[in-house]
C-alpha cells in the first residue's frame, strides 16, 4: 500500500505540475475535481485504518487514476511543447491505452460501491458479478476490431464506462436488501437507502454522459462531462470519510479530530470546486477571446463561491454538529437556571452545558456564598483539567456587586481558536449565573427567617396552650379550695347554728360556747375567703402598687426574706399586665422556694434599667437537679414573662441555691389575661 500510495502522490503532482503549464489543457479539471479527492481520501482512511478493504480499494482508486492522468497529461505535453504529431499507428494505441486506463477506474468505482460498508463478499453472486465487470475491458478492443463509421467508433471509444458507478450502485441495492433479509440489520437498510439515492445519482449521470456523447465535447458538454465525470468520485470519497468518521464503517474505527475531518472535507469540496471553475474557464476560453474568458472565469468564480461556501457550511455542520446561537444558548442556560436553587445541580450542568455548547476541553465551576445566608459550596467539572500551573487556562468570576459567588475555569477550545463572540458568551453567562446564585442566597435567607418566624410561632402556640392549661389548673385549684374548705366551713356553720338555736330552747347555760365557737368558724372562713381572693388577684396589688405587694407577700412567708427595692420602683406604677406577672412570678418563687428548695432565706431585688423592670429572686436552697431540669412551674413562669414581652433567666447549681431572672419592657402592652 505506501508503494501504491507513493506512486499515486508522485504521479498527481506530476500531472497537475504538467498541466498547470498547459493553458488548454481538458484534462486539469479532472484532475483537481475528481482525482485529487479520491485520492486524499483514500489516503486519510488507509492512514488510519491500512488493513481495511475499503481504505485500500479507494486508495487504489484514487492512485489508479492519477497514474491515468500521467499518461493524459504527458501525450498532451509532448504534443504541445514538443510539436510531436503521432501518426494512427502510434495515435490510435495511445487512446486504446487512455480509454483501457478509465474503464479500470470505473471497474474499481463499480467494486468500491458494490462491497460497501465492509468491502468484504457476502453472497455468492457478488463473485461472478464483479469479476464479471472486468469484460469491458475488452469493449475498446471491439470497437477498435469491428467495422463502424469513423465517428460512432470514437463515440463509443470515448465513453465505455458511463454506467459503471451506477452498476456498482445497483450491485450495492441488491447486497442491501439482502443483508436485511438474512439479519434484519438496521445498518443494511440504511445501506438499502443510500444505495438507492446512490443508483438514481449515478443513473442520471450515466444517461447525461451518453447525451453528452452523442452531441459533441464542445462547449457547454464539455463543462458538464467534466461535472459529470467528477461526481462518483467527489460523492464516493466525501461519502465515505463522513461515514467514516460520523457512523463508523465496520472494522474502520476513524478517531481523528474533527478539524481533521472537515479539512479533508474541504479539500475535497476545494478540489471539486476548482476543477468546476477551470472547466467553465476553458469552455469560455472557446468561443471569447483570452480577456474576455478571463472576466467569465473570474466572474463565474465569485458566482459560484455562495454554492462552495454553503457546501463547506453543511460539512462544518455535519462534523462538528449544529451549534446554535447565542441567543438560543442563553435561552437554554434559561432552563438551567431552573434548578439555581440547588447549586449541587446547577454546577455541574453549567460546566457540562459551556463544554458542550463552545466546544471545550474542559470546564470547571465553583459556586458558593459566604456571610448571612451562606449556601454551602458546590463545584462541576465536565473534562479532565490537566495538572500543574503552567497550563492553559482562563478563570472568569459570578461577581454581584462587591459579592464574591464563584468562579467559572476552563480550557482551551478542541477545534479552533476562542474567539470574541466566545468570550462574551462566557461572561454573559457568568453573569446570569452570579444571578442566579444570588437569588439562591436570598432564597437561603428567606428560607431561614421564615423558620424562624415558624419556630417563634410554634414556641408562642406552645406557650399560649401552657397558659390555657395553667389557667385551667388556677380554676380547678379555686374550685377545690371552695368546695372542700370554705364550703365545708359553712355548712359546719350552719350546722352548729341550729345546734344553737336547739340549746338556747333546752338549756341556755351551754349557748355562750357555742356561739364562741361559731365566731371562731366565722373567722375562719373570713381568712380562707381573704387568702382565696389574695391568691387570685391580691387587693393590695390593685391599690398599691408592685412594692407593696410583693412586701405583703413577703411578711406572710414562714422563713426570712430580704426585700430590696429601689427608691425609683417604690412609688412606681406599671401598666396592670406588667404587675401581675411580675408579682406572680416572685409569689412562683416564695411558693417553690417553700415546696422544693429547702431554703433559709430568700433574697428579693427590684430595681428598673434601661427603660425594664428587673426582678432578682434569689434562695439559699439545694438547687435545680441538673438531671431532670427546670419543671412545669418554671416553665409556666417563663411563659408568663414572654407573654408581656419579658425574658426570664435561671441561674441554679446543685448545693448554691436558684436566682430567677426577670426583664421586662416598660413600654405599654395590650394587657393578658393571666
Amino acid at each position: 500500500m505506501r508503494v501504491l500510495a507513493v506512486s499515486g502522490g508522485l504521479g498527481l503532482l506530476y500531472a497537475v505540475a504538467l498541466g498547470a503549464g498547459l493553458a488548454a489543457s481538458r484534462t486539469l479539471p479532472w484532475a483537481l475535481g475528481a482525482v485529487l479527492p479520491c485520492y486524499l481520501a483514500g489516503l486519510s482512511l488507509c492512514w488510519k485504518a491500512p488493513g481495511h478493504p475499503v481504505a485500500r480499494r479507494l486508495l487504489a482508486v484514487g492512485s489508479w487514476a492519477a497514474l491515468g492522468l500521467v499518461v493524459r497529461f504527458t501525450v498532451a505535453f509532448l504534443g504541445s511543447a514538443a510539436g510531436w504529431v503521432p501518426g494512427p499507428a502510434v495515435s490510435w494505441p495511445l487512446l486504446l491505452l487512455a480509454r483501457m486506463v478509465d474503464v479500470v477506474a470505473a471497474v474499481m468505482v463499480a467494486r468500491l460501491l458494490a462491497l460497501l460498508p465492509d468491502g468484504r463478499e457476502h453472497h455468492p453472486y457478488e463473485r461472478v458479478a464483479l469479476r464479471s465487470l472486468w469484460l469491458l475491458l475488452a469493449a475498446p478492443l471491439v470497437v477498435m476490431l469491428v467495422p463502424m463509421p469513423l465517428w460512432l467508433r470514437l463515440r463509443l471509444l470515448v465513453q465505455p464506462e458511463a454506467w459503471m458507478p451506477a452498476v456498482g450502485a445497483g450491485l450495492l441495492v441488491v447486497r442491501s436488501v439482502l443483508d436485511t433479509r438474512r439479519s434484519g440489520a438496521r445498518n443494511a437498510g440504511r445501506w438499502r437507502t443510500v444505495a438507492a439515492a446512490a443508483f438514481a445519482l449515478f443513473a442520471g449521470r450515466g444517461s447525461m454522459r451518453l447525451f453528452r456523447m452523442w452531441q459533441g465535447d464542445d462547449g457547454p458538454a464539455y463543462f458538464i462531462g467534466c461535472a459529470l465525470g467528477a461526481l462518483p468520485y467527489v460523492v464516493v470519497s466525501a461519502g465515505l470519510v463522513y461515514g467514516a468518521f460520523r457512523h463508523r464503517l465496520p472494522g474502520l474505527d476513524f478517531t481523528a479530530r474533527r478539524s481533521t475531518v472537515y479539512g479533508l472535507l474541504w479539500t475535497i469540496i476545494g478540489g471539486w470546486y476548482l476543477g468546476m471553475v477551470t472547466a467553465l474557464g476553458l469552455t469560455a476560453s472557446q468561443y471569447l477571446p483570452i480577456s474576455a474568458a478571463v472576466l467569465v472565469a473570474v466572474s463565474v468564480t465569485m458566482l459560484c463561491q455562495p454554492l462552495r461556501r454553503q457546501a463547506n457550511r453543511l460539512a462544518a455542520r455535519h462534523v462538528f454538529g449544529v451549534r446554535p446561537s447565542n441567543f438560543e444558548l442563553l435561552v437554554q442556560f434559561g432552563t438551567t437556571l431552573e434548578h439555581a436553587y440547588d447549586l449541587t445541580l446547577l454546577a455541574p450542568q453549567l460546566a457540562v452545558s459551556l463544554q458542550e455548547w463552545l466546544d471545550l476541553r474542559w470546564v470547571r465551576v465553583e459556586l458558593g456564598t459566604s456571610g448571612p445566608g451562606r449556601l454551602p459550596s458546590a463545584d462541576g467539572t465536565a473534562g479532565v483539567p490537566p495538572d500543574g500551573a503552567g497550563s492553559s487556562r482562563t478563570r472568569v468570576g459570578l461577581c454581584y456587586g462587591d459579592d464574591a459567588l464563584g468562579f467559572i475555569e476552563y480550557g482551551p477550545k478542541d477545534e479552533g481558536r476562542f474567539t470574541p463572540e466566545d468570550r462574551d458568551l462566557v461572561e454573559t453567562l457568568a453573569r446570569q449565573a452570579a444571578l442566579a446564585v444570588h437569588n439562591a442566597r436570598l432564597n437561603a435567607e428567606l428560607s431561614i427567617r421564615i423558620e424562624e418566624v415558624q419556630r417563634q410561632a410554634s414556641e408562642l402556640n406552645a406557650s399560649r396552650t401552657r397558659l390555657v392549661q395553667a389557667q385551667d389548673t388556677e380554676r380547678r385549684r379555686i374550685e377545690r379550695q371552695l368546695h372542700d374548705g370554705i364550703q365545708q366551713e359553712l355548712v359546719a356553720l350552719v350546722a352548729k347554728l341550729r345546734l344553737a338555736r336547739n340549746q338556747l330552747c333546752r338549756n341556755g347555760d351551754t349557748v355562750y360556747t357555742t356561739l364562741t365557737e361559731l365566731q371562731d368558724d366565722a373567722c375562719r372562713v373570713i381568712d380562707g375567703l381573704r387568702e382565696l381572693a389574695h391568691g387570685i388577684h391580691p387587693p393590695v396589688l390593685t391599690d398599691q402598687g408592685l412594692a407593696a405587694a410583693v412586701m405583703s407577700r413577703a411578711r406572710r412567708l414562714p422563713i426570712p426574706v430580704t426585700v430590696e427595692i429601689e427608691p425609683s420602683v417604690r412609688p412606681a406604677r406599671f401598666t396592670p399586665d406588667i404587675e401581675e406577672a411580675a408579682f406572680f412570678l416572685v409569689s412562683e418563687a416564695f411558693t417553690n422556694v417553700l415546696k422544693h428548695a429547702r431554703a433559709g432565706r430568700v433574697t428579693v431585688r427590684i430595681g428598673r434599667a434601661g427603660g425594664s423592670l428587673l426582678l432578682d429572686v434569689s434562695d439559699d436552697g439545694v438547687g435545680l437537679c441538673p438531671t431532670t431540669g427546670p419543671g412545669s412551674g418554671l416553665t409556666g413562669m417563663r411563659d408568663r414573662i414572654e407573654a408581656v414581652g419579658g425574658e426570664l433567666s435561671i441561674i441554679s447549681r446543685p448545693g448554691d441555691g436558684t436566682t430567677l431572672r426577670a426583664r421586662i419592657t416598660e413600654t405599654r402592652r395590650e394587657t393578658t389575661d393571666v
